[in-house]
């Protein structure tokens, strides 16, 4: 379930059981549900798809503290590598490799395919002729509700409009 701030803004997947606690709580309004029910002994509750928080939660935006991980890199870059654009083989590739001082943080990892992975090597892109497609950067917040769950489902796509 997707899970919107009280301003509409998408900040969390969580499973149909913690939104459905949230709803009997009070805590959370129904925006979006499937076409059938959820049913308890004495309960029938639409079930939910996308849910919005009632009050406002305060979200911390470091981004460049989120754990840097294969697919929220993948994800950012969509799932293409940064030097040639292939979208398979795909592997995570340092621009500033780490024995020349480079550091693993958002803007120093790329999605790379193997083969671009092993032309550069040790080396930086200029040493072997090779650009990025685009710099690599922090990544927006949509992104980890796509690395949580990687197949968006429909209903959701108007909530996470980059």
């Amino acid at each position: 379930m997707l899970v919107l701030n009280a301003t509409y803004e998408p900040i969390n997947v969580c499973t149909v059981r913690r939104a459905v606690v949230l709803l009997l709580k009070e805590k959370a309004e129904i925006l979006e549900h499937a076409s059938w029910e959820l049913h308890s002994a004495s309960l029938t509750v639409a079930r939910p798809v996308v849910i919005r928080l009632v009050t406002y939660v305060r979200i911390p935006r470091d981004t460049h503290r989120r754990k840097i991980t294969r697919r929220a890199v993948f994800a950012r870059d969509d799932w293409t590598c940064q030097y040639c654009g292939a979208r398979s083989n795909l592997t995570v590739d340092h621009v500033v490799p780490r024995s020349k001082g480079g550091m693993s943080s958002w803007e120093n990892i790329v999605a790379s395919c193997a083969p671009c992975n092993r032309r550069k090597g040790d080396a930086l892109p200029r040493q072997v002729g090779m650009r990025l497609l685009r710099e690599p950067r922090k990544p927006k917040a949509t992104v980890f509700i796509q690395v949580a769950s990687p197949t968006i489902p429909t209903a959701w796509q108007q909530y996470l409009v980059v």
